[in-house]
């Protein structure tokens, strides 16, 4: 069963979905729970049975699709994707746990099941265009869970969303199609495989106009400025649920996949590219910090608090060393567990009082103690205070960018100030002074089943804040492999730079990097 682990944990939650259309109404809470815990129980199992020490590929299978054009449905996973596996399946049980009464419960559960799969499919797909399958499929139960179970404006949104990330995935696609072309020129043979690709050395006018293709489709997933504007319209109108998923983890497709494909496939473009990106990341960081300041929705405040941590995660990963690409990945993490209980915890007032304006409320904390203390610790979480998740991440990243250019990472620095300014700002609003709107005096507390959803998140964001190395070490393992597989390439590129080679004489060095692989 280990052998196929990879294939269960992607597979096993659609089936469900399927058998849970013959579950009864009134039990499909229950199976859903059911499910997404045997779910993150695999998971768990996956990370028992992984070796931290080792930087290739885990747990792979392969089997042939299409054989004559190189498309292989081909698994695995690294230090790189593991974590971010079992984020995704933890955040569902989580997320399907902490629903309330909604409408068309069976529906919405369902539909998350049906996520969850082509989350942990894109993670773990080592084949390009088995990626772009899952990569598409994710688009479609996120615009029906905002499309369906959203607010006023939810058609809207949800079409943004749509067509914003499907444009972006066209593009990507094109460079796919191009990069199994060059690798044939090379070869005489198709494939569409991620580590063959890894050993194929481009010219570096190539790199430059691929890097751009990928960029694109990556670059508004993230969402990165100038393509974020589909995101705060999202959040706003997703529900809780929705919100919850979209910021743990599918935004960190994108980020993931700038480490997955961009950085090894393109090093040169990459070292090309990495001041210009760096600066619209900070421009992400700064501005929408500020525009977060301005905000009167609080799930607005968070949604556009969002963009600016992502910043800091492009920032580490353009740092393009161990340091900086380790702390983004860190940092994706952070950022899941922080922006999915900073959302959950907006779902508590607004299923209370049905309005996310902060002008509402005020003196929270004498009426909901329990709940103030949660937001206080997830509130501090995500400002990067010490012994939390988010800070090991994004000092790692600023370290690693520091070691390129210490103004571009003093400046991200102070984005980050911006942003405890407006989060303690809004945390004022919310819970300290008087009581002066009544509705708000007999508020109930956090009940059981949301303490269920909250607790083991703020576990998570002090526990991995004090003690990272668990999940750090074998990040760092994977990205030194990925680092050297890019200092390897750049340096047979600068032995050819003097005799450009046309497309014909592409080559496919041998690397110790291909061996561990």
């Amino acid at each position: 069963m280990i052998d196929h682990i990879l294939s269960i944990l992607i597979f096993f939650p659609v089936v469900a979905a399927l058998f849970g259309v013959m579950v009864q109404k009134e039990s499909i809470r229950a199976y859903g729970i059911a499910v997404s815990a045997i779910e993150f129980a695999l998971a768990l199992w996956l990370w028992f049975a992984f070796d931290g020490q080792s930087s290739g590929m885990q747990f792979m299978e392969s089997i042939p699709l299409i054989p004559s054009f190189g498309i292989n449905y081909t698994l695995g996973v690294d230090g790189i994707s593991i974590f971010i596996i079992i984020l995704s399946t933890f955040v569902t049980l989580i997320g399907i746990a902490s629903l309330g009464e909604i409408k068309d419960l069976k529906n919405m559960i369902i539909t998350l099941l049906v996520l969850q799969m082509t989350m942990s499919g894109v993670f773990a797909a080592l084949d390009a265009i088995v990626f772009y399958v899952f990569w598409e499929l994710s688009l479609v139960p996120m615009l029906y869970i905002i499309g369906a179970w959203g607010g006023p404006l939810r058609v809207y949104a949800s079409i943004k969303f749509f067509l914003y990330t499907f444009t972006g995935s066209l593009v990507m696609l094109v460079g796919m199609l191009f990069m199994a072309y060059f690798y044939n020129q090379a070869t005489g043979e198709w494939s569409f495989a991620i580590l063959d690709w890894y050993r194929l050395i481009l010219p570096e006018n190539l790199q430059l106009w691929l890097f751009a293709a990928f960029f694109l489709g990556f670059a508004i997933k993230v969402p990165m400025f100038p393509f974020h504007t589909w995101l705060p319209y999202a959040h706003g109108q997703a529900p809780t649920i929705g919100s919850v998923i979209l910021a743990a983890i599918l935004l960190k497709m994108g980020t993931y996949a700038f480490i997955r494909f961009s950085l090894p496939l393109f090093p040169d473009a990459s070292v090309f590219f990495m001041y210009p990106i760096a600066v619209l990341a900070i421009i992400m960081v700064i501005y929408t910090a500020m525009v977060a300041y301005g905000q009167k929705d609080i799930k607005q405040v968070i949604a556009y608090s969002s963009v600016s941590h992502m910043g800091i995660i492009i920032i580490g990963t353009f740092a393009l060393n161990v340091e900086g690409v380790s702390g983004s990945i860190f940092l994706m993490l952070g950022h899941g567990v922080v922006a999915g209980a900073l959302f959950l915890l907006v779902g508590v007032i607004y299923d209370r009082r049905h309005t996310k304006i902060m002008s509402e409320f005020g003196g929270l904390a004498h009426s909901m103690p329990r709940y103030a203390t949660l937001f206080g610790v997830m509130m501090m979480a995500s400002v990067g205070m010490p012994l939390t998740i988010n800070f090991v991440g994004e000092f790692l990243s600023l370290l690693g960018f520091f070691k390129q250019s210490q103004i571009l990472a003093l400046l991200a620095g102070v984005g980050i100030i911006v942003g405890a300014i407006y989060m303690l700002t809004a945390y004022k609003k919310l819970f300290f002074g008087e009581i002066t709107n009544e509705e708000n005096r007999n508020l109930p507390d956090v009940n059981k089943r949301e303490l269920v959803a909250l607790i083991p998140l703020t576990f998570l964001a002090i526990w991995l804040g004090i003690y990272p190395k668990p999940v750090l070490d074998p990040i760092n393992t994977s990205v030194e492999s990925i680092v050297q597989l890019m200092h390897d390439k750049a340096q047979t590129q600068e032995a050819k730079r003097r005799i450009p080679a046309p497309l014909s004489e592409l080559t496919i060095p041998k690397s110790s990097i291909e061996e561990a692989h």
